[in-house]
């Protein structure tokens, strides 16, 4: 690579020209980049002119960087696994330290004039602990020096334009400091030089948290070494790897001899089959409520949904999406609290869950959580029924050579590290023991993009088979789409040298399947009819999965995969935007399964499966998954893991449940249909109201709604008899499953107290709803311009009642606490209503 030199400064627009033997140019002008990025100011001038052999380039084409020419996969793996071993004997810091002291990167690096001129400049801004100072040799060692230089690749001949290079570099810190004074106030005591060294102080701490992350995390697979040592053999097995074209069998050598693997369509427990089984396992979930919690990972950064706030432009995680009025966690949450209710129905007992929420950094994630949980007072639930825990960050590399991605000096691109990293995290928070100090036993485990995961039976069938049986670890399956960005669900047979053999039920990511040769473009691949879905629902044994997670070695962290099929977009320090295929080192949280199979002494026949301590129930697919993954482009006519797909299910659902009670309501077709004119109309009903669909179907009897209608229930008591809707209908309620009342100094909702109620019968509502026509209407976030609408607003414990009543044009019916309205035709045929 060419020396960069600054051709050009230009003090009024501040632009630097860099020119390369490729010929790539950069143009910057900080002005625009200022105004442009969302970036604070100081995140911008923490870094400087970014390191290693990358192209700068606009979102398209995709940037894709070329290995080094003299870069070697098979020496590098050597350098670094010898290097892990030798850190791994060392039982002391001194000892770590004087390991990596000998690495040939790390001498190079710290006798180079760079580091002398240009990095011991930084560092003298910040007072470096001997474990910090380790850190940094580390990220060096793993050869990943680039983060940590200002400009040019350490590996080039620095001294040549060094100095050049640093003088342009700083002028272009002080030049930019005078606008960054419009915005921070500083000491007026300091001097620009000064306050450089404050933003590098600020970035290089920022490192060091990351790197402290990585090296501590990730211990059990050697810390940061072994991290990127991980990445590297990924990349180097996935490169040289030839495609199996039969994937149901597997010969894999070890030291110990020939391992058979066969991969099974696994035998499933179909609840849309046995609906008295199903019954049953559900009713054994709800009564052992008392025995379950509640896990969320909701650490994931959520790119393909695309979620800004409408405001302030700031990135916003996937629990903070409005769907359907509530954003996606307080939907968690109803939907827990929907069950709840039932079994205080069902047995005269408050039950509340703990819920333990694996957060993370990526686009304040954490703090976004922590302040929608305060801001609805913990869902009167209390804080202490609460536990949130911040998973780390790792490195993104390219998919090239496993190079760090970086945005500038100090500033290497990070994501979350998948959600299999939640069960270690979780030993390590104490989440296991907190568990244990609400005496439960098993967990039930979600995503929040998936809306439709608790509907019906699946979720309380599912752990109610976990607790009842005694098992270990439970999936919740269906049909899988062709092409869909999930994984599947399979039987494991392994046949081991000493003669034995293990099965057990686990999953292979979508991102494995060009390794074991699946072919997922083709619709007669039998993947499509074999091999359910994996959709990430999840019941565990908390004892089990805690005795994996404590493990000191790789099955802390399951299922390791790097997909480096998909772009990562980020903006340097410049404001210029980047898009490089690239990925990062995931764990998935539903191969902690591989840990969970079974021996035997010999090969099993079929119905092994009743044997396992792992097991899938399986069912309807949108009683089981529907996700609100990612934002629909104007022009795609798919709407499938779009918030407006999930919201036809959502609707189709609904229509399932309201058909079966005598009411007729349209049909609903397919996406397709809908993508451009909107679903055929709205039906959103609190999960309390079942949230089986059994208790569901009781509260409903006789009547028709007819297309372009919204009926919107937010009540659990209610009560329909025979009542034609033609427009809008919306029934509102304060205290839907009970009133909260203070206990210990916190507002804790306590089930069936002063419930409000509702009952329409033989009713005929006809208005002019929805403007179905409105260009504004958004209906996935139930944002829809209303014409006309029946509007019933109870407070605290009122009641509504309408009987024999024709409901026409626009009415509002606001009930007082502790009253009750009815509503019924007077003698002259005029609407009457009485208060008692």
């Amino acid at each position: 690579m060419a020396p960069v030199t600054a051709s050009s400064l230009l003090h009024n627009g501040i632009y630097f020209t860099f020119s390369t033997r490729d010929s790539h140019a950069l143009f910057f002008n900080s002005h625009n980049s200022l105004r442009q990025s969302n970036k604070h100011p100081l995140r911008i001038l923490s870094s400087s002119l970014s390191g290693r052999r990358r192209k700068l380039v606009s979102t398209v084409p995709v940037e894709y960087v070329p290995p080094a020419p003299d870069f070697d996969f098979g020496q590098e793996l050597a350098r670094l696994r010898i290097l892990r071993s030798k850190l791994s004997s060392s039982n002391s810091l001194r000892g770590k330290i004087r390991v990596v002291d000998c690495d040939s990167k790390v001498k190079r690096f710290f006798r180079s004039g760079y580091y002398k001129n240009e990095f011991a400049r930084v560092l003298e801004s910040v007072d470096l602990d001997e474990y910090e100072l380790f850190l940094i040799k580390c990220i060096v060692a793993a050869g990943q020096e680039h983060v940590l230089v200002s400009g040019c690749d350490t590996d080039s001949d620095v001294n040549g334009v060094e100095h050049e290079f640093v003088s342009a570099r700083n002028s272009l810190k002080v030049a930019l400091y005078s606008l960054v004074e419009m915005i921070e106030k500083w000491d007026s005591n300091d001097d620009r030089e000064m306050r450089v060294k404050k933003v590098d102080a600020l970035a290089l701490n920022s490192l060091l948290k990351i790197l402290r992350d990585v090296e501590e995390f990730y211990d059990c697979i050697g810390g940061i070494i072994g991290y990127q040592l991980t990445v590297l053999e990924i990349l180097s097995q996935s490169a040289h790897e030839e495609k199996n074209t039969n994937f149901q069998n597997i010969d894999n050598t070890n030291s110990m001899g020939l391992q058979f693997v066969k991969i099974h369509p696994p035998s499933v427990l179909d609840l849309s089959l046995d609906t008295e089984y199903a019954a049953q396992a559900a009713l054994w979930g709800i009564e052992g409520l008392p025995r379950l919690g509640e896990i969320y990972p909701l650490g994931g950064s959520a790119d393909r949904l695309g979620l800004v706030d409408s405001v302030t432009g700031e990135c916003l995680p996937a629990a903070m999406l409005p769907y359907c009025g509530h954003t996606l966690l307080e939907g968690l949450i109803r939907d827990l609290q929907a069950r709840e209710f039932l079994y205080f129905k069902l047995f005269g007992e408050q039950c509340i869950t703990p819920v333990a929420i694996m957060t993370s950094s990526a686009k304040n994630n954490h703090e976004h959580i922590t302040l929608l949980c305060e801001r609805f007072k913990w869902f009167g639930r209390g804080r202490s029924s609460f536990r949130l825990f911040e998973q780390p960050l790792v490195p993104a590399v390219n998919a090239e050579d496993g190079q760090w991605l970086a945005k500038g000096q100090f500033l290497p691109v990070c994501k979350p590290g998948g959600h299999g990293v939640i069960w270690k995290l979780a030993y390590e928070k104490g989440i296991f023991q907190w568990f244990r100090d609400h005496r439960r036993e098993g967990a039930t485990v979600r995503q929040v993009s998936n809306v439709v995961a608790a509907t019906d039976v699946t979720l309380l069938a599912m752990a109610g088979i976990g607790l009842h049986e005694g098992k270990k670890l439970g999936f919740a399956s269906c049909k899988r789409n062709l092409g869909a960005t999930e994984g599947i669900n399979v039987l494991i047979e392994k046949g081991k040298p000493d003669g034995t053999w293990t099965y057990g039920l686990s999953c292979i990511e979508y991102t494995e399947f060009d390794k074991f040769g699946i072919d997922d473009e083709s619709s007669s691949n039998s993947l499509q009819t074999e091999f359910p879905a994996n959709t990430n629902i999840l019941y565990v044994d908390l004892n089990a999965a805690e005795h994996i997670a404590s493990s000191k070695d790789e099955a802390s962290l399951p299922g390791m995969v790097l997909n480096v099929k998909k772009t990562i977009n980020f903006v340097d320090q410049f404001g210029l935007q980047h898009c490089v295929l690239g990925g990062r080192l995931e764990c998935t949280m539903q191969n902690i399964a591989d840990n969970l199979a079974n021996s035997f002494p010999s090969q099993c026949s079929e119905g092994v499966e009743e044997m396992l301590d792992t097991y899938i129930v399986y069912n309807h697919r949108r009683k089981v998954t529907s996700s609100a993954k990612k934002k629909r482009k104007p022009a795609d006519m798919s709407l499938h893991q779009t918030p407006d797909g999930a919201l036809l299910d959502s609707i189709r659902n609904a229509y399932d449940i309201l058909s079966h009670c005598d009411i007729e309501l349209p049909e609903i077709d397919s996406n397709d249909k809908y993508a451009d004119c909107g679903p055929p109309y709205l039906i959103l009903l609190h999960p309390a109201l079942g949230p089986l669909w059994e208790v569901t179907r009781q509260k409903f009897h006789g009547g028709s709604i007819s297309k372009g209608s919204e009926l919107q229930l937010e009540v659990s008591e209610f009560l329909w008899r025979n009542v034609q809707l033609d427009g809008s209908l919306v029934v509102t309620t304060e205290n839907v499953m009970g009133s909260q009342i203070d206990r210990n100094h916190e507002s804790i909702l306590q089930y069936g107290y002063r419930c409000a109620r509702c009952k329409l019968v033989n009713v005929n509502i006809r208005n002019e709803g929805i403007n179905w026509s409105s260009d504004k209407n958004l209906y996935w976030k139930h944002d829809v311009q209303q014409v006309e609408a029946l509007k019933v607003i109870l407070h605290g414990n009122a009641e509504f009642e309408a009987v024999d009543v024709n409901l026409e044009g626009n009415h509002v019916f606001e009930v007082p606490d502790g009253y009750r309205m009815t509503v019924t035709s007077g003698n002259s045929g005029f609407l009457t209503a009485s208060h008692q």
